[in-house]
């Protein structure tokens, strides 16, 4: 059996600014150390409820954990190009094969082309068009995580732009339809299996419309 964190960490961002503030230092005679942590929900690695993106629709807490816990297979999506669309056939091609009700991971390895921490990491990433996310759709999968900025307009609102709602090809198609989305994985280079037991599963905060998540991979489990 093997572990491969797929988390990206919380901690200082240009797009991000989380406030990790400590108190209480044990050596000088405080008998605890304390961290407080405030940040969005939307940033470093995450799941999506569907009202994130639709009115009315679930929150968070409602994500049964079976939706982002259990079977996943692995699309090697490495040999993407840079800056450049991703359609059905690439997937189709990329897909080991397997159940409904699986969730599917886009792995293009991007985090070990682009540093995270960097514009280029959102601005140069491949992105996926509306007919690859409506063939994820007709997989009928429980959840899909992306190790890229997924949609297109990404690079957009970095810029200040304001983009309709049905260029965010994934949120447009997947969420609304009730897939969960887990974005922001990164190391997926470490990844060797095509298929791999996933754990997603995001902090249980009522009435938020996502939350951050400890994501991991298992290899070697009989999924």
């Amino acid at each position: 059996m093997r572990i491969v964190d797929l988390s990206m960490p919380v901690e200082s961002h240009f797009r991000w600014a989380p406030e990790v503030l400590v108190k209480g230092d044990i050596a000088a005679g405080d008998q605890f150390r304390v961290t407080r942590l405030a940040t969005t929900c939307h940033g470093f690695s995450h799941v999506d409820a569907q009202a994130h993106f639709v009115a009315h629709a679930p929150t968070i807490e409602a994500t049964p954990l079976e939706r982002v816990v259990g079977a996943c297979r692995v699309l090697d999506l490495s040999a993407c190009a840079d800056d450049a669309p991703i359609g059905p056939e690439a997937l189709a091609s990329a897909d080991p094969g397997g159940a409904e009700g699986e969730i599917l991971l886009l792995a293009t390895r991007w985090s070990a082309r682009r540093d995270y921490k960097t514009p280029e990491f959102w601005t140069q990433a491949p992105w996926l068009t509306r007919e690859a996310a409506e063939w994820l759709l007709a997989r009928r999968p429980s959840a899909v995580a992306f190790d890229f900025p997924q949609d297109y307009p990404i690079r957009l609102l970095l810029k200040g732009e304001s983009v309709p709602s049905a260029e965010h090809v994934t949120h447009d198609v997947l969420l609304r339809a009730g897939v969960t989305l887990i974005e922001y994985v990164i190391n997926t280079a470490q990844l060797r299996a095509p298929r791999v037991l996933l754990s997603a599963a995001p902090l249980l905060i009522p009435n938020a419309d996502g939350a951050p998540a400890r994501i991991y991979a298992i290899e070697g489990l009989d999924v």
